[in-house]
């Protein structure tokens, strides 16, 4: 079993609004280079809802789907499916969940933690993808990213 990958961030902003900005407003902080499709990304995409779509769209007009809502838990939780394989493209046969607790800390301050698991199921690749996406370059930078815009 590979250890999954653990990052944390602290929020100023209430429980409810860091959730919604990571959810409804994840266009406005996901870094714009991790992203897989062939053209650059134009905008990230997080349905609501069980089963919503976690995709990109393309500046040429093209989708690339990441993955879906396994769990929709608004304020508290939310985990998702990474489908996302070692060669870095969508198989929808794939699946590692990446689960996002929100905890109020206070009225304008939450802490929400990350953890993206099941990272045995990369196969020979795991310990090597575990390192990239648990890099300040990878989980690192988009949580700082996501944090730096939920703000209230």
């Amino acid at each position: 079993m590979i250890d999954p990958v653990l990052r944390e961030v602290l929020v100023e902003t209430s429980q409810a609004r860091a959730f919604e900005v990571f959810t409804a407003g994840i266009d406005r902080w996901w870094p714009r280079e991790h992203h897989i499709g062939k053209s650059p990304l134009a905008r990230a995409v997080l349905e609501p809802g069980v089963g919503g779509r976690w995709y990109s769209i393309c500046e040429d007009g093209t989708e690339c789907d990441v993955g879906k809502v396994l769990v929709w838990d608004p304020p508290r939780r939310l985990v998702l499916a990474w489908q996302i394989t070692a060669r870095w493209q969508h198989d929808p046969s794939f699946l590692t969940e990446v689960e996002v607790v929100f905890t109020a800390e206070g009225p304008k301050r939450s802490r929400v933690a990350l953890e993206h698991r099941n990272l045995e199921r990369f196969g020979e690749h795991a310990e090597a993808i575990r390192k990239s996406i648990g890099a300040d370059t990878g989980w690192g930078r988009i949580l700082e990213s996501f944090a730096a815009s939920a703000v209230a």
